[in-house]
């Protein structure tokens, strides 16, 4: 029971982190109505400037206070993440209002690649620590429950635990301000949205900003788990799974969906890899998303569509 529970547990940490990377999909989609395939590429973008900024900011200032650097190269890295969502309108999403969702998925696939060798050529390509300070160091819970515990990573709790102040802080965004409810009315219908006032283009730039601090707090936690590179793109794909299973229009089901992966990959691996070989943990997720678009393609909380003819 204590090593299911560590398994358990072990999904669950991992699947806050999915479930933050797939908010960012989920907030330009709920906004713009265009799958945003750049969010790896902001996630990356990201974790390099946070990355960097952090060495640079204690020879600058002569500092070797680790909460300094951190908190001014997270500050400068969040203000760099407006610029580009600023720049994001003001060059590419103002020229294509309402036009077909397949122009815009392109220029995203655009912004993607122009993020990637720009985030190259001004901060490197070499491999890059993040150091926030999470305590990496394993602790044992409900040693009385069960004989030596339950192994947790400080470091995962730490990292859920953001995820989730994160997650809340968005949904009530979403469900309790003026300005949440205009991100749905515009994602509804452009032009009904223009027609009664709310201003499409500050919408948009407040939701690729807010997009962009999600993809640098997702950047800031998997650069410090795994080193920043640019293979840490490709943590947007597994994000894929998560809002086909949850649906791509609902926070709520970007987070049950990324917690669903989490868990069903992790005890997959551990409880069917030995019977059906090793691997499963690679690519239980999409077979998992296959189901759901045959059977459910709305995903467990996303709108139905009705098309009358």
């Amino acid at each position: 029971m204590a090593f299911f529970l560590e398994t358990l547990f072990g999904g669950l940490m991992a699947g806050m982190l999915y479930s933050l990377v797939a908010l960012g999909f989920v907030l330009i989609f709920k906004a713009s109505g265009v799958f945003n395939f750049s969010q790896g590429a902001m996630v990356l973008f990201a974790a390099l400037a946070m990355a960097r900024f952090s060495e640079w900011i204690p020879g600058w200032l002569g500092t070797d206070s680790l909460w300094v650097a951190n908190i001014l190269a997270f500050v400068v890295a969040a203000l760099i993440m407006f610029c580009v969502a600023w720049l994001i309108e003001r060059l590419v999403l103002r020229h294509l209002v309402n036009q077909e969702g397949a122009t815009l998925l392109m220029a995203t696939l655009g912004i993607a690649y122009f993020l990637d060798g720009m985030g190259q050529t001004i901060f490197g390509s070499d491999i890059y620590q993040i150091n926030i300070g999470m305590p990496k160091d394993p602790i044992f819970i409900l040693e009385g429950m069960f004989p030596g515990g339950i192994l947790i990573n400080k470091e995962d709790l730490w990292a859920a635990g953001i995820a989730a102040a994160l997650v809340i802080g968005l949904t009530l965004f979403f469900q309790k301000t003026t300005t949440g409810r205009a991100l749905r009315a515009v994602a509804d219908d452009h032009q009904a949205a223009q027609s009664i006032g709310i201003p499409l283009n500050r919408i948009w730039v407040i939701v690729w900003c807010v997009a962009g601090i999600v993809a640098l707090v997702a950047g800031m936690i998997w650069g410090s788990k795994l080193g920043v590179q640019f293979s840490l793109t490709t943590v947007a794909l597994r994000a894929l799974p998560v809002i086909i299973l949850g649906g791509l229009t609902s926070v709520p089901g970007a987070i049950i969906g990324g917690l669903i992966i989490g868990v069903g990959e992790k005890v997959s691996e551990v409880y069917l890899g030995p019977i059906i070989g090793g691997g499963i943990e690679i690519w239980f997720a999409y077979m998992l998303a296959l189901v759901f678009l045959m059977f459910r393609p709305q995903g467990l909380f996303g709108e139905k569509i009705i098309d009358r003819v």
